[in-house]
């Protein structure tokens, strides 16, 4: 890989050569791959960008961590859009805001880089089966994935799974294990059996190439915004490894000179599953939790990725906010009323926090902010319909109509 120098260690600093089926230092310590930024700088330039017709996380391909003749995944993930949200900036008292809507991947959630990438080292590594532990995303984004590549999976998902993102797990072809317990056992048990079977390992929290798939999300945030950097960047955080790949596309564009600042990030967790930000709020070393969320792919109360995680908050001077249940099933409702935007509820929960922040008086009035949707709300259909509402159901008949909206304050315009 022509600007990739080698894997870091985030604890002890040891250095390892970046093959493609690296994991965790043997300290225990989280990989980080470090680049070449001078060999990037005379190499890439912002008219390059601009002049590339390739929408997908690959067109930052000298900032990837991919050999040159690597068969990249077919499906088409990234270049999410990136929309202005005038309305809802207004309700939210501030003076501008952009929705990132990565719902639109090809599985319907920001996992699909994470998971393209992975696909993408596993084809380096000539494996042909590839496993992972999730609570929902990360598994439905390497089903699909991994399926169109040709390559089989092995899933390990706790039995909380919502049935839409098991559904796809099915339809995609995977052999998927239903573990009768908390994230942490499943977790364990995936561990075990990649180990025991030799499996290509595709969890974040081991594989180091993975954040650098999501750090795409970063890169693409900044050149839709012509490279103006915002304040603010809000995201749902649970195991840590999407905020840690945000914050280091981030940096990664500050090296190069692409942009002249970092903006602060937002570290949004749910009140019942909050371990990130709570080791934040009181200095302490993060603690296990209890996964108490209806947020179910946040809800990971013993997070494999604090370390980098924490270190993005930390470093970008961040905020953390933390956000209850009906909070987030308000933010929901909220971008699909103001934005046209259907996230699920960990995908709308970096939204709920920057609003409480703006309520809180933390955010000033003319700052402009970009909130991440991470996952689309046709992943738990059950919770959205308790959020917003069953539909108005009656005969066919006038009078019924005329009665109903009469019973519900539906005033006709």
């Amino acid at each position: 890989m022509k600007n990739v120098l080698h894997a870091k260690c985030v604890l002890c600093g040891r250095t390892y050569d970046a093959a493609p089926n690296l994991t965790n230092c043997a300290c225990g310590g989280i990989l980080d791959i470090v680049y070449d930024y001078d060999s990037i700088k005379s190499s890439l330039s912002k008219a390059d960008l601009a002049a590339r017709q390739e929408y997908t996380m690959w067109r930052y391909r000298e900032l990837l961590p991919v050999e040159a003749g690597t068969e990249l995944p077919p499906l088409r993930v990234g270049w999410s859009p990136l929309y202005q949200a005038d309305r809802l900036a207004g309700q939210l008292g501030i003076q501008r805001l952009y929705i990132k809507d990565d719902g639109i991947n090809p599985t319907a959630s920001l996992k699909d880089r994470a998971s393209a990438m992975a696909v993408a080292k596993a084809r380096e590594a000539g494996a042909e089966v590839i496993a992972c532990s999730s609570t929902g995303n990360a598994a439905s984004s390497l089903a699909g994935n991994a399926a169109a590549a040709g390559l089989k999976t092995y899933i390990f998902v706790p039995s909380r799974a919502p049935k839409g993102k098991v559904a796809q797990l099915m339809a995609f072809g995977a052999t998927v294990i239903s573990v009768q317990g908390s994230y942490e056992d499943t977790f364990e048990l995936s561990k075990a059996a990649i180990s025991r079977w030799g499996w290509y390992n595709r969890n974040a929290a081991i594989n180091p190439y993975l954040s650098e798939g999501k750090k795409t999300v970063g890169l693409e945030i900044m050149e839709q915004l012509h490279w103006v950097v915002p304040d603010y960047i809000a995201i749902s955080v649970g195991d840590g490894c999407t905020i840690a790949g945000l914050w280091k596309g981030l940096k990664d564009l500050y090296a190069i000179g692409f942009i002249d600042r970092l903006p602060r990030l937002i570290s949004a967790q749910a009140e019942g599953c909050c371990p990130l930000n709570r080791a934040i709020e009181t200095g302490e070393a993060w603690r296990p939790m209890e996964e108490n969320t209806l947020a179910d792919s946040i809800a990971v109360g013993v997070p494999r990725n604090a370390d980098k995680a924490l270190l993005a908050i930390r470093e970008s001077n961040g905020l953390t906010v933390n956000v209850s249940d009906q909070e987030i099933m308000d933010a929901q409702k909220l971008l699909g009323r103001t934005c046209g935007v259907f996230g699920e509820p960990a995908g709308v929960t970096g939204t709920a926090g920057l609003k409480k922040l703006c309520e809180q008086g933390k955010i000033p009035a003319n700052a402009t902010a970009v909130s991440v949707v991470t996952g689309n709300g046709l992943k738990d259909v059950a919770n959205a319909i308790a959020s917003c509402g069953e539909p108005v159901s009656i005969p066919n008949d006038m009078d019924q109509l005329l009665k109903a909206f009469a019973e519900r304050g539906i005033t006709v315009e």
